[in-house]
């Protein structure tokens, strides 16, 4: 049974929710004036352990995966329980959600609709290459924003706070069908026209081509409304960092063997970005 624990809490991806997924939730610090910083990290918590840990969970349950996927290259084989506990947890994160306000369990409610819809066999959005990128885009893009500035005492949510969510959401699809290049295989066996499977490698790399200079021009654009140093900066950075992920995708064959640099790769541009921000919110909270 312990084994068994430890392999659900393997499922649960806490190493990728954190250091990939976090992004959009931290750099929410950044639109918001006096943050509420224990209530910020607390839910912090909650979305990237209970949602996005449980949802992740969730999606493992489903595609039993035997083969590596985003974040794990070989992920353990799930029992039942673990279906039903990946549902729980994500309750007993929307219950928590409440105590923040209706607005926030709204946001955190869609997130988990979205993850149902893109898991589930009843529906099974993941399997539906568009469909599959607005669940992503929405539960763990846009939605990742608008909880991180909710939770840090951002009110209300404008038009500006929907562009900056919709850049969020933009820069991490660029990125997502990456690793579904290794799982192709697996996917189309069991009938999953997911983007990698629909639109193949060429479709990925011209995916991120075009999204991820878009997201990085309105998140650089809302930066420098708010700080022109953070926003020059963020500007620069992504710059390099879109030259040198280009030349790296365009490298892309789609061989097994390249799987453990890709997820290299993509670990350390996510988890670059994730001490940007934090570097950012720094800077912004003590120096400023």
């Amino acid at each position: 049974m312990l084994k068994e624990i430890i392999n659900f809490i393997i499922h649960l991806r806490l190493h990728y929710q954190f250091f990939i997924l976090s992004g959009g939730y931290l750099l929410a610090a950044l639109f918001v004036g006096e943050v509420n910083w224990s209530q910020f990290w607390m839910q912090f918590l909650n979305v990237h352990v209970l949602l996005f840990g449980g949802a992740t969970a969730y999606n493992s349950w489903w595609d039993k995966d035997e083969g590596p996927i985003g974040g794990l290259k070989s992920p353990p084989k799930m029992q039942r329980w673990m279906w039903l506990v990946s549902i729980g947890i994500q309750f007993i994160g929307l219950i928590w959600a409440y105590t923040i306000g209706w607005n926030f369990a709204i946001i955190y409610a869609i997130s988990m609709l979205f993850f149902w819809l893109y898991s589930s066999p009843v529906a099974r959005w993941k399997g539906k290459p568009l469909l599959s990128l607005i669940a992503i885009g929405v539960s763990t893009g846009t939605n990742s924003f608008l909880l991180g500035f909710l939770a840090a005492g951002g009110y209300p949510i404008t038009f500006f706070e929907d562009a900056i969510a919709v850049g969020v959401a933009l820069v991490l699809l660029s990125i997502y069908p990456v690793s579904q290049v290794f799982q192709t295989e697996e996917d189309a066996a069991r009938g999953d026209q997911t983007f990698a499977v629909r639109f193949g490698l060429i479709g990925v790399k011209r995916l991120f081509a075009i999204l991820f200079p878009i997201g990085s021009a309105i998140l650089g654009w809302g930066l420098y409304l708010q700080s022109l140093t953070i926003g020059y900066l963020f500007i620069g950075v992504n710059i390099l960092a879109y030259m040198g992920l280009s030349v790296f995708v365009w490298k892309l064959e789609g061989k097994p063997d390249e799987y453990p640099t890709v997820m290299k790769i993509k670990f350390l541009a996510s988890f670059s970005f994730v001490i940007f921000i934090l570097a950012c919110i720094g800077y912004q909270t003590f120096w400023l």
